[in-house]
């Protein structure tokens, strides 16, 4: 019984952190892309971004522990913090420990981010879609629940959101361009207008 705990246990969390990595990356393109509105209005819009972001990293750190303390794949500390330790599936696991490495990463640099640059946090940043990218590519390669009917229609479900945010922000960027361009346009036509000649007075 205890055996199973330990093994339910790993199951349910890698289940559930990476539906909160998921919501977090779909919940920050969504702000990234202005499509509600250009400025949160309430704080709580960008609050729940960062809980979501810690919570992820909560429910790793136990789907690691659960699954070393599980006897039934006998996973070392190793195998679960460094890429291709382990015997088991070495690809797939890797995908997972490289995932976790990089929401480490951005997770320390979003606490930091008022005191680093803002480019160096715009592009650690950018690596969540990487993380969402490994982590999906780790449950589908080596979870037990990966033929899951409700597994794959998430799945799915996630991957339609972020395309729209995606296009939706590229639709917005290319509207935002046009308007600068036939405002420049504008200012130019402007600026080349001739001014009438003076009149000239002969002696």
């Amino acid at each position: 019984m205890n055996e199973q705990m330990w093994w339910y246990l790993s199951r349910a969390s890698g289940l559930v952190a990476w539906a909160l990595a998921m919501a977090s990356v779909a919940w920050g393109t969504a702000l990234a892309t202005r499509a509600l509105g250009q400025r949160p209005k309430a704080p709580w819009l960008l609050d729940l971004h960062r809980h979501l972001g810690g919570l992820t990293v909560a429910f790793v750190g136990l789907h690691l522990g659960a699954l070393v303390a599980d006897s039934y794949v006998h996973f070392g500390w190793a195998d679960v913090f460094v890429p291709w330790a382990s015997s088991w599936k070495a690809t797939a696991v890797a995908w997972g420990v490289i995932a976790w490495w990089l929401l480490v990463v951005i997770e320390v640099t979003s606490l930091l981010m008022k005191r680093i640059p803002k480019r160096l946090w715009r592009g650690v940043h950018l690596s969540s879609y990487l993380v969402a990218l490994l982590s999906t590519a780790h449950l589908f390669t080596a979870g037990t629940d990966a033929t899951s009917r409700l597994v794959v229609g998430a799945a799915i479900a996630v991957v339609a959101v972020l395309v729209f945010f995606l296009l939706y922000r590229e639709l917005h960027s290319a509207k935002r361009r046009s308007r600068a361009v036939a405002a420049r346009t504008a200012r130019a036509a402007e600026r080349t207008v001739v001014a009438p000649p003076r009149n000239v007075i002969h002696s």
